[in-house]
């Protein structure tokens, strides 16, 4: 492996040469104007992201180039509607070492410690002895814990960095607990240990050391099996303390195997009760919505500049995300000025009939 100082994505300035290795986000395939294949993605490591863009490309290579999720590139900086991007003339894949790897994977900005003991203080105001005797056993585990505060929540999809795991189970756990007065008819207890037990088995799952990838068992098993057979077990060492009754049993390990909320999304069954319902729905809601403002990036600058309203195509979403706020102050007037542009050109058919 080439041996280059990494250079920072925060420290990157305009028409600058650069080389180094980089973690590879959305890669896929563009058409230039002229027809031609090109391609584009993001460059990511612990300090932030940049765009990419290799002009000479050959379709081909997308598949091996893709196949680490770190790539070695050289090539220019330039400024580009405010925004540092990089036109690369060599990138490879690249194995990465683990001391390489703390520059390269981003993590949470949020303090891990701060997170997880709102986590715990949520399960301790659970109300049903058997549900408390339940998270009690789970938060004794050291190795789950341990795992459960540094896991991404996905490989690329929505929380994919060091701590991502706790932040989104810690944000659902928080959402409902705000919603639930709303709904007087859920359960709470069955609602708060369901979002915290819905995505624990991506702590085995997932791995992070070398890159965000599926480990064994992950491809063999998957974090939905893996977390019904852990309840399973953990609520047979609770239960010797203080049991659940069978069904409240059966409604959480529903809730788990469920919680993709469709058969074709990964889900075993569909959501069949109110909470496993509303524990898929939040899911959901915060998995796409997150998906969709790191796509939206409102913080760069070139998100309120013409021509890239429009994010690339998110594939988990299935669309190209509108980026600008359109209360934003720097967007009112651009927003008045396509649409009266866009008007115009719409009545001028018609004044010339």
């Amino acid at each position: 492996m080439d041996n280059h100082e990494h250079i920072s994505i925060k420290d990157f300035r305009p028409n600058s040469q650069i080389s180094g290795i980089y973690g590879l986000v959305n890669p896929q395939i563009g058409t230039t104007r002229a027809g031609k294949p090109f391609f584009k993605a993001l460059i990511r490591d612990a300090s932030g992201e940049a765009a990419l863009r290799v002009w000479v490309f050959d379709e081909a290579r997308l598949g091996e180039t893709m196949r680490t999720g770190f790539v070695y590139l050289s090539g220019q900086t330039q400024n580009y509607n405010g925004q540092v991007q990089v036109i690369a003339d060599v990138i490879r894949a690249e194995e990465v070492s683990t001391e390489q790897l703390k520059k390269l994977l981003p993590a949470t900005t949020r303090d891990i410690d701060a997170m997880m003991k709102e986590v715990e203080r949520l399960l301790h105001s659970l109300k049903h002895p058997g549900m408390r005797a339940l998270s009690e056993q789970y938060l004794a585990n050291e190795y789950i814990m341990q795992q459960f505060r540094r896991a991404p929540a996905a490989v690329s999809v929505h929380h994919a960095y060091i701590g991502g795991l706790l932040e989104h189970t810690l944000q659902l756990m928080l959402l409902a607990d705000v919603m639930l007065p709303l709904y007087p008819g859920l359960n709470r207890d069955l609602v708060l240990m369901g979002l915290f037990l819905h995505d624990l088995g991506k702590t085995v799952e997932l791995e992070w050391e070398r890159g965000f990838a599926y480990t064994t068992e992950g491809n063999l098993i998957g974090h939905v099996v893996r977390g019904a057979i852990w309840l399973q077990t953990m609520a047979a060492a609770a239960g010797k303390k203080s049991p659940l009754p069978p069904d409240a049993l059966r409604v959480l390990l529903h809730t788990i195997i469920s919680h993709h909320g469709a058969l074709e999304h990964g889900a075993a069954k569909l959501p069949s009760t109110p909470e496993a319902m509303f524990v898929a729905m939040l899911d959901n809601l915060d998995a796409k919505t997150t998906s969709t403002l790191v796509a939206a990036a409102r913080d760069r600058m070139d998100a309120y500049e013409p021509g890239h309203e429009f994010s690339d195509k998110v594939w988990s979403l299935d669309v190209r995300v509108f980026r600008p706020d359109p209360l934003a102050p720097m967007a009112a007037p651009k927003i008045a000025t396509n649409t009266s542009s866009a008007s115009q050109e719409f009545v001028s058919p018609n004044q010339g009939e």
